[in-house]
């Protein structure tokens, strides 16, 4: 795919860490709306709008935030399936957005995606030996039996047996058409996949078998994953980091014991505060957020969230709040949050 000329590359972030396998830095994607009858764009969806972060190697970096933040949009525009509006995404030691055609198709062996929804992305025509198989034959693998053998074995290693290859994708059920788009993410032998709410439309049951089988496969082959998500249960199981994004920022960024045990973002707490427990003598007190989400079209002033924050305070209006490390490790966008460490460090 080719890049639109919008993009701007950085050659200042183009070195990483020795543990980094991934970079983003000031990732925006904004989608035009057409009006009139020339079609001109008379304004932008703000999709996503100055996303940074990196993935460490053989980590899980949780992805979580409501329907609409932009979860999905960073996946899908970091790995050029969407071209981006700027920013820069480093892999490999390369800005993946400067890349020609030929360039970009080399790299996506090491970049897969495994689809949110498992019978859309799979060809209803084709059986699903070929479906998995395919990547290979894009990739150069012409030897058919060499390719077949990476097939079943990549079958075998989602659970399902050979002669699966020879049926299509009406005849499996949801957890086991999902694990095929797993094995068709595995058979490149991939060192990164973003992993796009893979367990979103299954059952609960089938849900915990797909996670502990991307767990098992994870440390088998060594992989990174970027798992989008909104249930925050299902994060806390796989993830190694959590970031929270609302209305296509990052608003909070830690590892995932600091995330559920002590949130510093207002609205990770009101998150947090919704999830179910399992107990019911525990009761956990409800932060209920009033209004809806903003218009990504036309976002408030400040801080994206201060129209719904509880504790709000009149700088959140005006200014907008970086993404800061405010504990080791933990960086946050709050003004709130920012003053309550501060006060914190100052009574020790």
């Amino acid at each position: 795919m080719t890049m639109t000329s919008e993009i701007k590359a950085n050659p200042q972030n183009s070195t990483l860490r020795s543990d980094d396998l991934l970079q983003v830095k000031d990732l925006v994607k904004h989608f035009p709306i057409k009006g009139g009858i020339l079609q001109r764009t008379v304004a932008q969806v703000q999709a996503v709008s100055g996303v940074s972060f990196t993935v460490k190697k053989g980590e899980t970096l949780g992805l979580v935030g409501e329907s609409g933040c932009g979860k999905t949009t960073v996946g899908r525009t970091l790995l050029r399936l969407t071209p981006a509006t700027s920013g820069s995404v480093i892999f490999g030691g390369k800005d993946i957005f400067t890349l020609n055609n030929a360039e970009m198709k080399n790299i996506r062996r090491d970049m897969q995606i495994i689809f949110q929804d498992p019978y859309s992305s799979l060809d209803p025509r084709m059986p699903i030996g070929e479906s998995v198989g395919e990547g290979l034959l894009v990739h150069g693998e012409r030897d058919t039996k060499k390719r077949n053998d990476i097939v079943m074995a990549m079958l075998k290693k989602v659970g399902l047996e050979d002669y699966h290859a020879r049926r299509y994708p009406h005849e499996f059920s949801g957890g086991q058409r999902q694990r095929i788009g797993i094995a068709r993410a595995l058979a490149l032998q991939p060192k990164f996949i973003v992993c796009d709410e893979p367990v979103s439309a299954l059952d609960v049951s089938i849900q915990s078998q797909v996670l502990n089988l991307l767990k098992d496969l994870q440390r088998e082959f060594g992989l990174t994953y970027l798992f989008i998500a909104h249930n925050l249960g299902v994060v806390e199981h796989i993830s190694d980091r959590v970031g929270v994004m609302y209305l296509g920022k990052m608003v909070e960024l830690t590892d995932r014991e600091s995330v559920f045990r002590d949130p510093l973002h207002p609205y990770t707490k009101a998150l947090l505060s919704a999830i179910p427990i399992p107990n019911p003598t525990i009761h956990r007190e409800r932060i209920i957020l009033q209004g809806d989400v903003p218009s990504p079209i036309n976002p408030p002033s400040g801080c994206n969230f201060h129209p719904r924050c509880p504790w709000a305070i009149d700088k959140c209006k005006v200014e907008v709040p970086l993404l800061e490390e405010l504990r080791p490790g933990h960086q946050v966008a709050c003004w709130v949050a920012k003053q309550r460490v501060e006060d914190e460090k100052q009574l020790r």
